[in-house]
């Protein structure tokens, strides 16, 4: 029964993946073009870290020469190669696996805090040596090149590259997944759980975990590929520790615990920077705010979190447990928005805008406008809204947070005494 609602829910969520984006604009079918790339790239990286214990701190490098393989091969095309556009990142996985292999070979023979480090030092070496290649990763201004076309596709509109990039995402997606089912897959999750175990039964474990890091980073250039046909053009930036370092805060705040985790974790923040990056100058911050409060409550994400519910659902009194989560829902709006005003209202005042008006005035501080409304700098009311709102949200979600635990205590607790007289029966 499980299963085959697991089934309707996955042909659900491909119908509308298949249906919607005609219907949408340029902007949201580049977004959700970026959603797809951000969600394997994810899903590449949790192979290795929710699944093999391994935690990367550069996973762009791999993603970046997958992006400059395809567009070497996409000018090829262009010179008269005939080689399938569909079939670019191909290249990029190719590269990818050769890059991996050799570079896991290296960065495995160590694990925890000193696996992270050499896999840093690996992706800050492409990122400080790609501007001087520039044969390679063309310098500066980066490699760029077209999407040719192919049997009657031209390649020309978003909406082709949107389902291109989706046929490539549902093919890795599934691949990943059937891995997962595989004796190899679970000895991954055997790595992860206990390595020496692992060595006692007879596996290499060097040789596992350099498997593991090239299939992750194939997997990994198969999204640069990807980027690199959507964009059509890439330069050494994608080498850069920022990309490294989204996709472990969307793998994170997704979860990393489930199979879907990371996808929930990638297009939460890619569409999070789609809607906010135009609104504000300080979403990065808000993203960051996002993984400090996800890891200090939800540490197994929202997947996690979901997953929890939906597997507990049957027992749970959820005519109580109910107004509680619509009264944390109320204060975390009301906290939301004592944040939103106070980051907005320092960015405000510290900006080079709010500077020059400063000047213009000559002495004290001048009014300025945000969300449709004149303050004042040294008003009480501009403060005080701020204060207000974040005491009273805070107060409002601790106290359904209490009353949310005490209830999913009871139901543990309920949970361990219904068990208790089935175990003292089997010991008997």
């Amino acid at each position: 029964m499980g299963s085959m609602r697991n089934i309707l829910l996955l042909v659900t969520v491909l119908v509308l993946l298949i249906g919607i984006p005609p219907f949408l604009g340029l902007g949201w079918q580049n977004a959700l073009v970026n959603v797809l790339i951000a969600s394997l790239f994810a899903l590449a990286f949790n192979l290795l870290m929710g699944q093999a214990g391994l935690l990367s701190f550069g996973h762009a490098a791999y993603f970046g020469v997958g992006a400059f393989a395809a567009l070497h091969l996409m000018r090829a095309i262009e010179g008269g190669l005939a080689f399938p556009t569909p079939l670019v990142p191909l290249a990029g996985a190719a590269t990818g696996l050769l890059i991996g292999l050799v570079a896991g070979y290296f960065a495995t023979m160590r694990s925890g805090v000193y696996f992270a480090l050499v896999t840093l030092a690996i992706a800050e070496l492409f990122h400080s040596l790609a501007p001087q290649l520039q044969g390679l990763f063309g310098g500066e201004s980066g490699v760029s090149s077209m999407r040719m076309p192919w049997s009657g596709i031209v390649f020309g509109s978003m909406l082709d590259v949107y389902y291109l990039t989706l046929a490539w995402v549902l093919i890795c997606g599934l691949g990943l997944w059937a891995y997962t089912r595989t004796p190899f897959g679970r000895l991954t999750l055997a790595l992860r759980d206990n390595e020496q175990r692992v060595r006692f039964l007879g596996y290499s474990a060097h040789t596992a975990k350099m498997i593991i890091f090239s299939i992750s980073a194939m997997l990994a250039a198969v999204a640069g590929s990807l980027q690199a046909i959507s964009n059509e053009t890439a330069n050494y930036s994608l080498f850069a520790s920022s990309v490294s370092a989204q996709v472990v805060l969307q793998t994170f705040v997704g979860g990393s615990t489930i199979f879907f985790g990371p996808v929930i974790g990638a297009a939460a923040f890619t569409l999070f920077s789609f809607l906010v990056s135009d609104v504000t100058r300080s979403w990065v911050f808000y993203q960051g705010l996002i993984f400090v409060l996800v890891m200090l409550y939800a540490p197994t994400g929202i997947g996690g979190v979901l997953e929890h519910h939906v597997r507990n659902r049957a027992r749970l009194d959820w005519g109580r447990l109910l107004p509680h989560y619509l009264l944390a829902l109320t204060g975390g709006l009301l906290l939301t928005a004592g944040i939103v005003f106070a980051t907005e209202t320092v960015a405000v005042l510290f900006g080079e805008e709010y500077a020059m008006t400063r000047r213009n005035a000559g002495d004290g501080l001048p009014v300025y406008e945000l969300f449709g409304a004149t303050w004042n700098p040294v008003g009480v009311v501009t403060w005080l809204l701020p204060v207000v709102l974040l005491i009273g949200g805070g107060a409002i979600l601790i106290r359904a947070r209490r009353r949310i635990s005490a209830l999913w205590d009871r139901e543990h607790k309920r949970d361990a005494a219904e068990a208790e007289p089935a175990l003292l029966g089997g010991v008997k």
